[in-house]
């Protein structure tokens, strides 16, 4: 088809294209179908093919154009946006986004076969980027360290993972500490038990901060068997929008209580740990080396983070409706999947406020990202395959892997192209780093540092 089309760039990062299509081809793509239709349908009266083309569309007139003008509005799609010649194709930044669905704008298109078709429809692109200033910035960044402290807790979850956990003996009252199994309902306000807040064989240790319902203090005293009811408030920031602010009965049955016997903290327990580890200060020696590597990603996470705050002060950029939607979405997917529930599920479960916390960092994240890619098809990096071979011999050596099933897990040329897109971003981000002055601000705890989202 000889397809025309325009496009008028919108002001939030979308586009209107319009597209005519020459009356010559909608006959065309009208008599096709038609001959198409006569093939396959039979009518009583005439036999299965034979059905004339007037008869058809006597009787299906106006069915007969809308399924056409369905069909001539896809292909003449397919033609604009996958022309077969690369000088036919949309450009890059005037194609629609793979989450942003072209919208119809005509209400009561009708094919009027004696007419060019003209139509149009709109949908979110990317968004036009024009990076201001990126070097020369003067950046403070938040940063933290491996201290003694640090090292002693890993140590001290370490035993914790090594403990021996023994049964209570019957009557034995829960304490900090303790594996304590549960039973519980929530009931609703109105009395009810709360079929969705209800669970069986519930297990946590008693003051460890891994239950997130917070019952810690409520079992502690409580005996094998017994059952307790109380009121439990929920806080304002609770996970669940549904107990969040609220008060609710609660109904605990305490199931199994044990006990850990942790091991000592000598030669022993780090041989149990890795036979590669001699004596205890090896593995001290490991755990720092671990956590100061870590601690250097982080750290550059963060200078990253913050230069990225600066630079964006510099290039507004108007994210698209579609592309936060798409980031929101995949943030409540992996959280969903975390807690075993579905999206639906946690759509439902996320307030408001929570909700926009997570649209406003979603909309920092993709700008974010969009200045990182604009930046780096200015510069069009090239990566070396020494580059490519070093960077594997460093993640099989980051995760004591074997360098050839390492080799064979970015076999594919996907997995390649995505290396060698990470290695040109990191490239990048050096550049970005060495021409911007940074220096260290506020101290933080290690493990606030190592947890906080960039």
């Amino acid at each position: 088809m000889a397809v025309t089309k325009e496009i008028k760039r919108l002001e939030k990062s979308n586009v209107i294209l319009s597209v005519t299509v020459p009356k010559d081809d909608v006959q065309a793509q009208y008599k096709d179908m038609l001959k198409e239709y006569t093939k396959s349908l039979q009518i009583p009266g005439f036999r299965k093919g034979k059905v004339p083309q007037e008869v058809l569309e006597r009787k299906f007139g106006d069915a007969l154009k809308g399924d056409a003008l369905g069909r001539i509005i896809e292909a003449s799609m397919k033609e604009v946006f996958g022309g077969e010649n690369e000088e036919d194709k949309l450009p890059r930044n005037e194609r629609p986004l793979p989450y942003s669905q072209p919208e119809l704008q005509e209400e009561d298109l009708k094919l009027d076969l004696e007419q060019d078709l003209k139509f149009s429809v709109m949908y979110d692109v990317l968004p036009d980027v024009k990076i201001g200033q990126w070097k020369g910035l003067s950046v403070e960044y938040p940063y933290a360290e491996v201290d003694q402290e640090i090292i002693d807790k890993e140590l001290n979850e370490i035993r914790d993972r090594n403990a021996i956990v023994m049964d209570r003996d019957d009557g034995a009252a829960a304490v900090n500490g303790d594996v304590a199994t549960i039973d519980y309902t929530i009931f609703k306000e109105n009395g009810e038990a709360d079929e969705t807040q209800k669970r069986k064989d519930f297990a946590f240790t008693i003051g460890s901060g891994t239950n997130v319902y917070k019952f810690d203090d409520d079992i502690i005293g409580m005996k094998r068997g017994e059952t307790k009811k109380f009121d439990k408030t929920f806080g304002d920031d609770f996970f669940d929008n549904e107990l969040a602010g609220k008060t609710r009965a609660v109904e605990i049955t305490l199931t199994s209580l044990k006990e850990k016997q942790l091991p000592d903290l000598d030669d022993d327990l780090a041989q149990d740990v890795d036979e590669k580890f001699n004596t205890l200060d090896d593995l001290k020696n490991n755990i720092k080396e671990k956590m100061s590597k870590n601690l250097d990603f982080r750290l550059r996470e963060k200078k990253t983070s913050e230069l990225l705050g600066k630079i964006m002060e510099n290039t507004p950029v108007i994210v698209p409706e579609s592309m936060i939607k798409t980031e929101v979405e995949g943030r409540l997917r992996r959280i969903a999947r975390y807690y075993g529930a579905s999206l639906d599920v946690m759509l439902q479960m996320t307030g408001e406020d929570r909700m926009n916390e997570m649209r406003e960092s979603s909309q920092k994240a993709i700008h974010s990202r969009l200045i990182i890619e604009t930046l780096m098809e200015e510069h069009n990096f090239e990566v070396t395959d020494d580059e490519v071979e070093k960077e594997l011999q460093q993640i099989a050596a980051d995760d004591s892997a074997d360098i050839e099933e390492v080799r064979k897990q970015y076999e594919s040329e996907q997995a390649m192209i995505y290396l060698r897109e990470d290695l040109k971003e990191k490239k990048m981000v050096d550049l970005m780093l060495s021409e911007n002055n940074l220096k260290p601000g506020k101290k933080e705890n290690y493990l606030d540092f190592m947890s906080d989202n960039v």
